[in-house]
């Protein structure tokens, strides 16, 4: 190979990098005509020759040593470093060029430093970069641009304009280049037309008059007003307009207070005047200004206005129709986001045919509005962000929107956030963001359309941080100058955005002052028509009804034992080729003749069984939970692992006798989170049992706000109906503080209405029964929650299984009373009263027990809500010489079910007998974390409550152990 040959190819070899493919369609052109390149390619081409194929860049060292030893021409090392620091530069204003853009309205921010972005920075001089060619500063310069100068200043302009692009996080490089692509293509600002402009600029000034109306008419009455981030309406209508023509069936929204009575009049279509009236139908609306509105809401004691949620169809088509839902929200501001995305999910599912639930990502999409306080400051926001890439939670994308107005409340943004940007966050999920300002509404527009294709072809979600201001205080009430003087300061004199808009399209032509005027007057006209219609029918009478949910129907859940044998049999086979983990295999295989007579059905098996004959019948399940595929103690294994293959199989997806889909999925570390998910996707799909477990009940404290606002009173506050199952592990086994309780009293205190129901089991057959309750009842009017202190020790404790026939015979007792007890009932004089493992003790330590016990009856209350006042009354009334009637439990006195029972027991105790309890003292801690303290503590339960010695001698109020 000749000197000069091997000299050209290390040349290309050191210069090819990504730009090769690019040099090799620049060469092909200056083979055909010189002239068609610029003058720095024809130089390289002239003088080095046919840049060679990537696969002969390689230079062999014999042949490399010989070229070493022979002169050739070099290239210039200053030229070339040049041209990598032109390289940098382009890179740095990719990546860093947000922080010079043009998007804070009111120029409140502190200028960064963005000297990154400079060519003096670099060394650099418009000569310099000049006499590079553009392509080899920008690969896909367009033809206008010349040089590296241009190709520098172009650049410039794409990223430190109103639209601040944020992508440099995004570590999939097919994402990057397309996002950066989009950019600098012009795809993501492409211009509006002339009709879209007028129609824009109409849309502003309907938002705009909408507010300044009811400012103006309800005077003092609180609103939580969009104003200073007027563009979230428009970009909402551009959202919905392209998911729609996307072929998105449902656009599931979730959003806080601020701006909602805007989103629901103009992008929910909810009537101008249904809003009027509830301001001038608030209670008490001086002391109280518009803190609620009793009977026109959708609940049954309903809820504030800026709280409630909306559906609207949205016709895009001849035989298309989408439907739009803003989901109902109370000031826990973020915690709507993991219902919103359980909702998506759920109208995305398939889960008409056996195995998981098949997602179409396209037929629904996600929304969620974020204030910029609350995005960095409230963790449920990173824990729903989590969401964006796993299996059994994902829903292709949602599009983010910070409505961002600098302030939380009253805290300055460097007092809510560490992070530099309130969208930050999203960076670690590898979301990418774009900056708009809220007075550019064509930008703001552009970044829309840029979020919905991302989304449309990617599946992942996407991040628009809408900078604006807010025009009044937190709320229209509240004074901001005192905490905010220099915004507000500026803000007295800042035009909004619908008259910067008007200005900028009478500048190009495209309107006029009296047109804007026209417009004004026409949408002033429509809010003063809708006031008037209001204010004639505000003396007709309004209907406040208080509503209760009858007690669910109780359906057949007994299912033939010839039909679960059959079951039982397809659920112990395995493809061929697969095999069992040999431990678990053995365990599993007891399960074959579990129904035949002489077997037990343990707690795993009864719930696998309930849930194969719900799928027979026809339901769909979904369950998840940490850990909730193997189930915590190890007892469901409902997903097998081969050990070779690491292959997995779930035999609830290949069972003959199932007719719709089985979803198991392993959760995230997170319990607000998922739990809201679930929630949200049993909302939206009613017919499905929604089941999630906690790994052990402790951990529901993390979702409380979730179990408090939306699952305890989501239906009185927005006729919105849940039937969502949750299991919480409960029981005392010497755990400890977090392992023993999954707080019995908070559901019991939140229990009205017959808004639960509250259980605490003792046997299988129980549990499978309550299941198949449930799911029958699913999506009736009496669909409620059921909340399940879930046993622990008891999974596996011989005496909670329970014998085939009682599968196939009776249903679900309320109450469960004692066998071997009560048989004379005139020398009953103690009734003892308790729920869960506490009874299983009890029945254990009166079998070691050789004492005559004809003076005790125990009865096991199981489902403790709502209360089963008519089984209790006929058990106490079956005793006529009942001294006491005791409520027995594992937990301190003020925990657990004694506060709630005692009222109720005392109701319904005979005239001379005392309600007295025996339990563990008050305590700040649920349980000892010292095993002999439990034990002891244990012990001395059972012991007082079945000695009759202690007959009368417990103490009013409280037989105690170890305290008063």
């Amino acid at each position: 190979m000749a000197a000069d040959e091997i000299a050209a190819r290390l040349f290309w070899a050191r210069y090819q990098g990504p730009n090769l493919g690019y040099i090799q369609e620049m060469y092909e052109r200056y083979a055909t005509d010189p002239e068609t390149v610029e003058a720095g390619f024809r130089e390289l081409f002239d003088r080095w020759g046919e840049p060679p194929g990537a696969e002969a860049l390689t230079v062999p060292a014999a042949e490399r040593a010989a070229a070493q030893a022979v002169p050739a021409a070099k290239p210039d090392a200053r030229s070339l470093k040049k041209l990598v620091d032109a390289g940098k530069l382009a890179w740095n204003i990719r990546v860093y060029g947000h922080l010079a853009a043009r998007v804070d309205p009111l120029g409140l921010n502190d200028k960064p430093d963005t000297r990154l972005l400079e060519a003096d920075t670099f060394g650099l001089t418009r000569e310099d970069l000049s006499a590079l060619p553009a392509s080899l500063v920008w690969e896909d310069a367009p033809e206008s641009v010349k040089n590296g100068w241009e190709a520098i200043v172009r650049l410039k302009e794409i990223y430190t304009g109103s639209i601040a692009f944020e992508f440099g996080h995004v570590h999939e490089e097919d994402e990057r280049i397309w996002l950066n692509r989009q950019a600098e293509s012009g795809l993501a600002g492409k211009p509006l037309d002339t009709k879209e402009k007028l129609a824009l600029l109409r849309r502003l000034v309907e938002v705009e008059q909408f507010e300044a109306f009811l400012h103006r008419t309800f005077v003092g009455q609180k609103r939580f007003s969009i104003e200073g981030t007027d563009m979230l309406v428009p970009m909402l209508d551009e959202i919905v307009r392209e998911m729609a023509h996307d072929g998105a069936k449902d656009i599931l929204m979730g959003m806080a207070h601020r701006g909602r009575l805007n989103v629901l009049a103009h992008v929910l279509g909810k009537p101008y005047g249904k809003i009027f009236s509830e301001f001038a139908h608030a209670p008490n609306k001086d002391l109280v200004p518009s803190e609620g509105s009793m009977g026109i809401n959708y609940g049954w004691t309903g809820d504030v206005k800026y709280h409630l949620g909306a559906h609207r169809s949205v016709k895009t088509g001849e035989t298309v129709e989408t439907r739009v839902t803003l989901a109902n929200n109370p000031s826990h501001l973020e915690y709507v986001n993991p219902v919103v995305e359980g909702f998506t999910r759920a109208a995305q599912d398939d889960r008409t045919q056996p195995g998981y639930p098949k997602p179409d990502f396209g037929s629904a999409g996600a929304v969620l509005m974020h204030g910029d306080a609350a995005f960095a400051g409230e963790g449920i926001v990173a824990e729903t962000l989590n969401f964006n890439s796993l299996t059994g939670y994902q829903n292709g994308g949602t599009i983010h929107i910070i409505v961002n107005n600098r302030v939380g409340f009253t805290t300055d943004s460097r007092d809510s956030r560490s992070t530099f940007y309130a969208s930050d966050l999203a960076k670690g999920f590898e979301i990418p963001i774009v900056h708009v300002s809220a007075d550019d509404p064509e930008a703001c527009i552009a970044a829309v359309r840029l979020a919905c294709e991302f989304r449309q072809r990617f599946r992942k979600d996407f991040v628009i941080d809408l900078i604006g201001y807010r025009r009044y205080g937190h709320n229209e009430t509240d004074d901001p100058e005192t905490t905010q003087p220099a915004m507000y300061r500026k803000l007295r004199n800042h035009p909004i955005p619908s008259e910067l808009y008007a200005e900028r399209l009478k500048s190009k032509g495209l309107s006029s002052d009296d047109q804007f005027a026209r417009i004004r007057e026409e949408v002033l006209g429509k809010l003063q028509a809708a006031w008037d219609e209001v204010k004639q029918n505000e003396k007709a009478a309004r209907k406040t009804e208080q509503v209760s949910l009858r007690p669910m129907a109780e359906d057949t859940t007994a299912v033939p034992l010839e039909d679960l044998r059959a079951i039982n049999r397809e659920l112990l086979t395995w493809p061929e080729g697969f095999a069992v983990y040999p431990k678990l295999e053995r365990i599993l295989k007891r399960r074959s003749g579990a129904l035949e007579e002489g077997g037990r059905v343990d707690w795993g098996h009864a719930e696998t069984l309930a849930f194969a004959a719900i799928l027979a019948d026809g339901r769909p399940i979904r369950l998840s939970g940490q850990d909730s595929e193997r189930g915590t103690f190890a007892h469901r294994n409902l997903v097998l692992h081969d050990p070779e293959t690491g292959d997995r199989f779930c035999p609830l997806h290949r069972l003959p006798q199932a007719k719709a889909a089985f979803g198991v999925y392993n959760s995230p570390l997170s319990e607000a989170s998922v739990l809201g998910f679930e929630y949200g996707y049993n909302v939206f799909s009613p017919e499905t049992l929604v089941l999630w477990e906690a790994q052990y009940g402790d951990f529901a404290n993390a979702a409380q706000v979730i179990i408090d606002q939306f699952l305890a009173a989501g239906r009185v506050k927005w006729s919105q109906k849940s039937s969502l199952v949750l299991l919480l592990p409960h029981g005392y086994e010497g755990q400890g503080p977090e392992h023993s309780s999954a707080r019995l009293e908070r559901f019991l205190q939140l229990a009205a209405e017959d808004n639960f129901t509250v259980a605490n089991l003792t046997s299988a057959a129980q549990y499978f029964h309550l299941l198949r309750k449930q799911a029958a009842g699913l999506d009736s009017e009496e669909a409620r929650p059921l909340v399940i202190m879930a046993p622990k020790s008891l999974i596996r404790n011989p005496r909670a299984s329970s014998a085939p026939e009682e599968f196939s015979d009776g249903g679900f007792r309320p109450v469960v009373e004692q066998r071997g007890l009560g048989s004379v009932p005139e020398k009953v004089e103690r009734l003892l009263l308790c729920s869960g493992k506490v009874a299983v003790d009890l029945e254990t330590a009166l079998e070691e027990s050789e004492e005559d016990k004809s003076w005790l009856h125990i009865a096991r209350v199981e489902q403790l809500y709502p209360f089963p006042k008519g089984e209790i009354e006929r058990i106490i009334a079956r005793f006529p010489n009942l001294r006491e009637v005791i409520w027995v439990q594992e937990e301190p006195q003020n925990m657990g079910a004694w506060n709630y029972m005692e009222p109720r027991i005392k109701a319904r105790a005979p005239k001379d007998a005392v309600v007295r309890f025996i339990g563990r003292p008050k305590r700040s801690s649920p349980a000892s974390g010292f095993q002999e303290i439990h034990n002891y503590e244990q012990q001395r339960i059972l012991s007082v409550a079945l000695n009759k010695s202690t007959l009368g001698a417990i103490k009013e109020g409280g037989g105690i152990i170890g305290g008063r």
